[in-house]
Parts: C-alpha cells; sequence; structure tokens
C-alpha cells in the first residue's frame, strides 16, 4: 500500500509541475474560440485550416502533457491517444482543405467525440490522485455534447458552425484552465517523493 502511496505522490508531484502545459492548452483553446468570433465570415477553406491548426496545437499540447505527467512511472494514455488524435486531425484538415462543409463537421464532430471520451477516462484515473479531478471531467463532456451537436445538426450554415465551434473552444478552454490553476494550488499542499 505504501508502494501504491508513493506512485500516486510522485504522479501528483509531476502533475502539479505540468499545471502550466494545461492552462497554456486553455488559453489556446480560448484564442481559437476568440478568434473564430472575430472573423464570423470566414470562408469554408480559412475555418478549415483555422481548426486544422487547432487540431495540431492541441494534439501537441496534449501530448506534452501526457509526458509530462506520469502515472506510475509511464505516460498517461488517455492523453497520448488524444494527442495522436488531435494531430491527425489536424494533419489530415491541411491535406484536404477542400473538404465539403458536411464532411468537416462530421469529422469535427467526430473528434470532439472520441477526445472527450478519452478525457472522461482520463478524469476517472486522476480521480484518486487530486480532488476536483471534475474539471478535466467536464471538459470531456463538454467535448462529448459538442460532438453530438455537430451530428445533430449537420446542415447548419458556415456562420453557426463558426460560432458552435468558438463557443466549444472558448468554454472548453476555460474549463482547462480553471483545471491547471486548481492543480497549481496543490504545489504547496502535496508532499514531494522520495
Amino acid at each position: 500500500m505504501a508502494i501504491g502511496n508513493m506512485a500516486i505522490g510522485a504522479m501528483v508531484h509531476e502533475l502539479t509541475r505540468s499545471w502550466g502545459w494545461i492552462v497554456f492548452r486553455g488559453v489556446v483553446a480560448i484564442l481559437f474560440g476568440v478568434l473564430a468570433f472575430a472573423w464570423p465570415g470566414l470562408t469554408l477553406t480559412a475555418l478549415v485550416i483555422l481548426w486544422g491548426a487547432y487540431a495540431l496545437s492541441d494534439g501537441l499540447l496534449a501530448l506534452i502533457a501526457a509526458y509530462r505527467i506520469r502515472d506510475a512511472g509511464k505516460p498517461m494514455w488517455p492523453l497520448i491517444v488524444v494527442g495522436l488524435l488531435g494531430i491527425a486531425a489536424g494533419v489530415l484538415t491541411f491535406m484536404q482543405p477542400q473538404m465539403t462543409a458536411l464532411v468537416l463537421l462530421s469529422f469535427i464532430a467526430a473528434w470532439a467525440l472520441i477526445t472527450g471520451i478519452f478525457q472522461v477516462v482520463a478524469a476517472i484515473r486522476l480521480r484518486k490522485m487530486i480532488s476536483n479531478e471534475w474539471w478535466l471531467a467536464l471538459s470531456g463532456l463538454l467535448s462529448i455534447a459538442f460532438g453530438v451537436v455537430m451530428l445533430a445538426r449537420p446542415g447548419a450554415g458556415a456562420l453557426a458552425v463558426v460560432w458552435i465551434i468558438g463557443w466549444y473552444a472558448i468554454l472548453f478552454g476555460v474549463v482547462l484552465v480553471m483545471l491547471g490553476l486548481r492543480i497549481k494550488g496543490l504545489a504547496g499542499r502535496v508532499p514531494r517523493p522520495a
């Protein structure tokens, strides 16, 4: 039992050292959302490129967080999956910018659903290590809800899509910033591992 507590303590210590990456990921999402509202008349191609850049940067930041936040000495696999999916989504988007709005919506919806599921899984794994891990679960649930809404309304106009994506990115970013700040607050209360 003591070994398990030491492993948890080491992981929480790593998590508190990496809080800034989580906040940075949230800030990137918020900036993406603000840009979506600032330029509501984006053409579909510009939307595709903007979303691809967001998915790629979010994937890279999730991978960095996965390798910095350790679970029993191993990277967090749910965050690795989220990171790889984000990178794949970004690369595919740049390779196929001529996608139609409907295909793009379906692609974004599937990405949000899968990412949300893995974020909920990561929150469940972290529940033993930190209190208020519900911020991560909430970000996953927001992703799932966003994916469902996008699938339910595939015929929405490009402007509505930009606004939905903008709201999602801002809400998701705020939740990640709150999670990161909550983790930062643990730094003084968690004993350093031996």
